[in-house]
């Protein structure tokens, strides 16, 4: 997933979630979330066009996925949110079906690491999600997202 500030993206559904108070553990947790912040993913694509010698498949997510509960906590505690409600797998699904989107994108692990990237040298800017995060909510707050007053 790449992460962004802009409305209408991945973030920012997350982020409504943390808002609202929900965004806690979804189904068993464990599934893992691999990530890209935006300004990665920019580079680490011109630095693929540069580079012809590599060819084929290479991922574009941050070196450090996260287990789902890991990662919405750290989000959580970004924008200074101290719980966020637990989702089973049936409240996903309703939510799923109101977002038209499927729950398998929401509940399936993805534990992608970029090993091809990072041995052509690529170095990354955020590649950990707890900067990662706090720089998107600057970026959200820039855009005029607004948070609640008092929080980072």
């Amino acid at each position: 997933m790449t992460m962004s500030p802009d409305p209408g993206g991945i973030f920012d559904v997350l982020l409504r979630l943390v808002r609202f108070g929900l965004g806690g553990i979804i189904g068993s947790g464990k599934q893992y979330i691999s990530w890209i912040h935006e300004s990665d993913f920019i580079r680490a694509v011109e630095f693929l066009i540069a580079r012809e010698e590599l060819s084929g498949v290479v991922n574009l997510a941050s070196p450090h996925p996260l287990p789902q509960s890991e990662f919405m906590r750290i989000l959580r505690t970004a924008y200074g949110a101290p719980v966020g409600l637990p989702a089973t797998e049936w409240m996903v699904a309703i939510g799923a079906w109101l977002l038209r989107t499927e729950t398998e994108l929401i509940l399936k692990s993805r534990r992608v690491v970029p090993r091809r990237l990072t041995d052509a040298g690529f170095q990354f800017e955020f590649a950990e999600w707890t900067a990662a995060s706090k720089s998107l909510l600057c970026g959200a707050a820039n855009r005029g997202r607004s948070r609640p007053s008092g929080r980072p």
